[in-house]
């Protein structure tokens, strides 16, 4: 499918050609960012980066903004980027995966919510001219990203689910309970609720749903009673004031900070990640052209969860139950699957970048 993608920049760069789109309204919508600030630990210890503790940030020469593409070979062999197809970046961050397209000669649209991304990304790929388009929003409605810009399908859409690196290793973003910084964790700037707003006013209730639900903490109302008696003395301000009261509810029994698994779900809740990845996986049913590829790499067992029964449950053509004299046609069937099994980086990827280690791929082809 060839779409003239000049006419893009023209509507980027006026208001009249994203009217009535995702774009135009101020998606507040946040993106996915689910992996947990051990696995910088990990990466630290084995060399892949190093931490400057005065600015918070992550430092390695194999990370120009974001993190490199992961299960990159994997990726173009489902995909098929050649020239003439067209391919919704969802997860844009530095640009690795949509730069691996363009060089197959793919035209790309690259979405993402960070500002920050945007404005890297269009810089580091601005050579490409025309067969590159960035777009800011958020993945879940990539209906209406796609229609404010004159597209009505693609051929292909990546979703990487993976923790942006920027964005974990700016202490000010408060992601991190490293370093001291106020309580944000939003991804995209422009959403209203903080996490400042979430642990000072979301009821004992509430914060133990999401630490059991998001963060899979056992000791969710140990936490959550913790959180909530220390806010009636004085509001909770910031990441090192989080942390100390978590510390305190939760000992230490471990390598892994006491906090690990509270920060992700508040990040989750923020950021409504879970929300945004159903929407957005049924948003690729209205996208995606005639034998379009949908691939999305996870790193976490919930949202993985989700991708494989979204795909198991679209992937069958027919249905049967016990009760039945026979089986009935899927009124759901939209999809076939080349694998039913997730696809796991080689271990010489994982050598080479330990944070492929925890990576799942998996890729459904649109009836």
């Amino acid at each position: 499918m060839i779409i003239p993608i000049k006419p893009w920049l023209e509507l980027a760069e006026s208001s009249e050609g994203l009217k009535g789109s995702a774009f135009e309204r101020g998606m507040v919508a946040s993106g996915l960012c689910l992996a947990a600030d051990v696995e910088r630990e990990e990466l630290i210890r084995d060399g892949s980066i190093s931490w400057n503790a005065n600015t918070g940030m992550g430092i390695t020469d194999r990370m120009e903004f974001y993190h490199e593409p992961i299960m990159g070979a994997e990726i173009l062999s489902y995909l098929q980027p050649i020239g003439g197809k067209q391919i919704f970046d969802g997860t844009l961050g530095g640009g690795g995966h949509t730069e691996m397209f363009l060089r197959e000669g793919a035209h790309v649209i690259g979405c993402d919510q960070d500002g920050a991304a945007i404005d890297h990304a269009t810089s580091r790929l601005a050579s490409y001219e025309d067969q590159f388009l960035s777009v800011r929003g958020n993945f879940s409605e990539m209906d209406s990203l796609l229609k404010g810009i004159g597209v009505d399908a693609v051929d292909g859409i990546l979703l990487d689910l993976g923790v942006s690196s920027r964005q974990l290793d700016d202490i000010s973003r408060g992601f991190s309970f490293r370093g001291e910084a106020e309580l944000d964790m939003r991804m995209d700037d422009r959403a209203t609720l903080t996490a400042r707003e979430l642990v000072n006013e979301w009821s004992e209730e509430e914060l133990v749903r999401i630490f059991r639900d998001y963060g899979e903490e056992r000791r969710a109302v140990r936490a959550a009673k913790a959180i909530v008696s220390a806010r009636k003395e004085k509001p909770i301000e910031t990441t090192a004031d989080l942390v100390e009261v978590v510390g305190r509810a939760i000992p230490k029994t471990g390598p892994k900070n006491p906090a690990t698994r509270v920060f992700q779900a508040i990040r989750i809740a923020v950021n409504r990640e879970l929300e945004v990845l159903e929407a957005a996986l049924e948003e690729s049913l209205k996208v995606l052209a005639p034998g379009g590829v949908l691939a999305v790499i996870t790193f976490h067992s919930l949202e993985d969860r989700m991708v494989k029964q979204f795909m198991h449950r679209r992937s069958n053509p027919f249905i049967d139950r016990p009760e039945w004299p026979e089986p009935r046609e899927n009124p759901e069937y939209s999809f076939t699957q080349p694998s039913r099994r997730a696809i796991f980086p080689s271990e010489e990827e994982v050598a080479q970048n330990p944070r492929a280690r925890s990576a799942k791929l998996r890729v459904a082809i649109r009836v």
